[in-house]
C-alpha cells in the first residue's frame, strides 16, 4: 500500500533555473542599455560640436557685417550653414531635455525647427542672392512675395524660438541664462527689418555667445544625461 500511494518525488528546477537565468538578464539587460547610452552620448556630443559651429560661423557673420572682416564669396557661402548647424544642436537638446516637456516639448520643437529650416532660406537668399543684384531690384524683390515670406519666416523665428526655450525652462535641467541670451539674441535677427544695424549685429553676438554656452554644457553634461530617466531605472523582484 505504502509502495502504491507514494508518488514519486519530481526533480525540482524552478529556483536553480530562476538562480542561473537572473545573472544572464541582468547581464544582458546591462549590455542593451550600455549600448543605447553610448547611442545617446554620441548624438549630444555631435549636436554640441553641431552648435560650437553654428555659434563660430554666427561670429564670422557679426565681423563681417561690421566690417573687421572682408565680405567675400566664402563668408557669403558659410553664413546659411549657421541655422543648418544650429539644427543638429536644437534636435539634440529636444532629446535630452526638451521631450520631458510632453506634447508642448513636441509642438516647440517641431515649430522651431520649421523656422529654423525656413530661416535657412531666408540667409540664402539674402547672403547669396540680393548681395549680386542692384538696390532697386532687391527693393522690387522685397515688395512681391518674397517679402512676405522672408517677413513669415522670421516671425515663425521669433515665436519657435520663444516657444523651445519655454519648452527648456520649465524642465529646469537646462541652465537658464544661457536660454535667455538665447532668445534675447534671435530677437534683433527675427525683427531685422525694424532694427539698426548695431543691434542686428549685437544679437548675432548675444546668440552666438547663447549657442556656445548650451553646446560646451550639452558636451560636458552628454555622459549623464539619460542617467536619471524613469525608464533606465529598472528594479528586479526577488525570487520566491
Amino acid at each position: 500500500m505504502l509502495a502504491r500511494n507514494a508518488e514519486p518525488r519530481r526533480p525540482q528546477f524552478t529556483s536553480s533555473q530562476s538562480s542561473a537565468e537572473e545573472p544572464r538578464h541582468k547581464e544582458n539587460f546591462a549590455t542593451v542599455q550600455s549600448s543605447a547610452a553610448v547611442s545617446s552620448v554620441t548624438l549630444y556630443r555631435l549636436a554640441s560640436v553641431a552648435g560650437a559651429g553654428s555659434a563660430l560661423i554666427l561670429l564670422v557673420n557679426a565681423a563681417k557685417r561690421s566690417s573687421l572682416i572682408p565680405t567675400t564669396d566664402l563668408t557669403q557661402i558659410l553664413a546659411p550653414l549657421a541655422e543648418i548647424l544650429a539644427l543638429g544642436l536644437v534636435v539634440g537638446l529636444f532629446f535630452a531635455f526638451g521631450r520631458r516637456a510632453g506634447l508642448f516639448g513636441t509642438i516647440a520643437f517641431v515649430i522651431n525647427f520649421i523656422a529654423l529650416a525656413s530661416l535657412e532660406g531666408v540667409e540664402v537668399v539674402i547672403n547669396l542672392v540680393f548681395s549680386k543684384l542692384p538696390l532697386a531690384t532687391i527693393i522690387d524683390l522685397r515688395g512681391g512675395p518674397l517679402g512676405l515670406v522672408l517677413v513669415v519666416s522670421s516671425f515663425l523665428f521669433l515665436f519657435g524660438t520663444l516657444a523651445f526655450v519655454i519648452s527648456l525652462a520649465v524642465g529646469r535641467a537646462v541652465p537658464r541664462i544661457p536660454l535667455a541670451l538665447y532668445f534675447i539674441g534671435a530677437m534683433p535677427i527675427a525683427l531685422r527689418v525694424f532694427v539698426p544695424e548695431w543691434a542686428l549685429d549685437l544679437g548675432l553676438v548675444i546668440l552666438a555667445t547663447a549657442i556656445a554656452w548650451l553646446a560646451g554644457w550639452l558636451w560636458i553634461r552628454a555622459s549623464t544625461i539619460d542617467d536619471l530617466r524613469p525608464e533606465n531605472v529598472t528594479t528586479f523582484a526577488p525570487q520566491n
